[in-house]
C-alpha cells in the first residue's frame, strides 16, 4: 500500500498574527480554497510517481494540472474537521472518489479553545452529521459522528494522542496487502506525531516533521512489515507566493 499523507489548505487560523484570536473549527481562507484546488488538479494530473530528488523545483516538472499520469489515489481519507473537510473537496471531484471521514486523523488536542481566567480550557464538540449533510453531501461519515457532534472532552491529553496514533498506525499496517493509494488529508500536529510513532523517533528527540499547507509525504508500507519514505512535505504543485504554514 502507498500511503499519500497530506496536510490541509490554510486555514484562518494558521493566516492569524494574534493566536489569541483562533477559533475552534475554522474554515479555509481565499488562498486555502486555491491551494486545495491545485492540490486536487495535481493529484489527478501532475507528475505522482516520479518527483524530483529532494523535491528541488525544476523545469522538467509537471505543474499542477499538466497532462501526467496522476498519482492514481484509489482511497481518500479526511479529518472531521472543517479544514480538512474543505480540503478534500476539491480532490474529491478531481479524482472521483467518495471522502471518507477518520475521526481518528483528527488534530492533536482535539477541538478545544483556552478561555483564560473566564472559562479555562473549553472543548467543543465539532460538526454534526446533519451539518456533514448539508455542508458535505456525499462525505461518508462513521457512527461515531453523531447529532451532537464528535469530540466529547475538553483538550486531549499526550497519552490519549500516542494511543490514538498507534491505533492508526495498526491500522495502515493491516491494509498494507491491499496494493492500495490511499490518501489522508490531516494535520500539522497530527502528521508529525504519527511520523515519530511510525518511525520510532520517540519524543526524547527533538525532531518535528514539518508539513506546510498541502505538504504530501509518501510511505511505502510494504507486506513484509518494512517501510519506504519516497519523499517528504511535498510542495511542488504550488506556486511559491502560495506556500504557507
Amino acid at each position: 500500500m502507498q500511503l499519500y499523507i497530506i496536510r490541509h489548505a490554510e486555514s484562518t487560523n494558521n493566516a492569524l498574527a494574534d493566536q489569541r484570536y483562533r477559533v475552534a473549527d475554522p474554515l479555509l481562507t481565499e488562498t486555502g480554497l486555491r491551494q486545495a484546488e491545485i492540490l486536487a488538479q495535481h493529484l489527478a494530473h501532475g507528475n505522482g510517481r516520479f518527483p524530483n530528488e529532494m523535491g528541488l523545483r525544476t523545469p522538467s516538472n509537471n505543474p499542477a494540472g499538466a497532462s501526467g499520469e496522476g498519482y492514481g489515489i484509489t482511497r481518500l481519507y479526511c479529518s472531521p474537521m472543517r479544514r480538512a473537510l474543505q480540503t478534500a473537496a476539491p480532490v474529491s471531484r478531481a479524482l472521483g472518489l467518495k471522502p471518507e471521514i477518520w475521526i481518528e486523523i483528527h488534530e492533536y488536542g482535539g477541538i478545544w479553545l483556552d478561555h483564560g481566567d473566564a472559562g479555562g480550557i473549553r472543548g467543543y464538540p465539532g460538526i454534526t452529521r446533519a451539518e456533514i449533510e448539508a455542508e458535505f453531501p456525499g462525505y461518508e461519515a462513521p457512527e461515531g459522528v453523531t447529532e451532537r457532534g464528535w469530540w466529547r472532552w475538553a483538550q486531549e491529553e499526550p497519552e490519549m494522542f500516542l494511543a490514538r496514533t498507534g491505533w492508526v498506525i495498526e491500522t495502515l499496517h493491516s491494509w498494507a496487502a491491499r496494493g492500495e493509494r490511499v490518501a489522508i488529508i490531516t494535520h500539522g500536529a497530527f502528521i508529525d506525531g504519527l511520523l515519530n510513532t511510525l518511525l520510532k523517533v520517540g519524543r526524547a528527540q527533538p525532531v518535528y516533521y514539518h508539513h506546510d499547507n498541502t505538504g504530501i509525504t509518501l510511505i511505502d508500507f510494504r507486506r513484509n512489515g518494512k517501510l519506504s519514505i519516497r519523499f517528504l512535505n511535498r510542495l511542488d504543485h504550488l506556486p511559491l507566493d502560495l506556500i504557507t504554514s
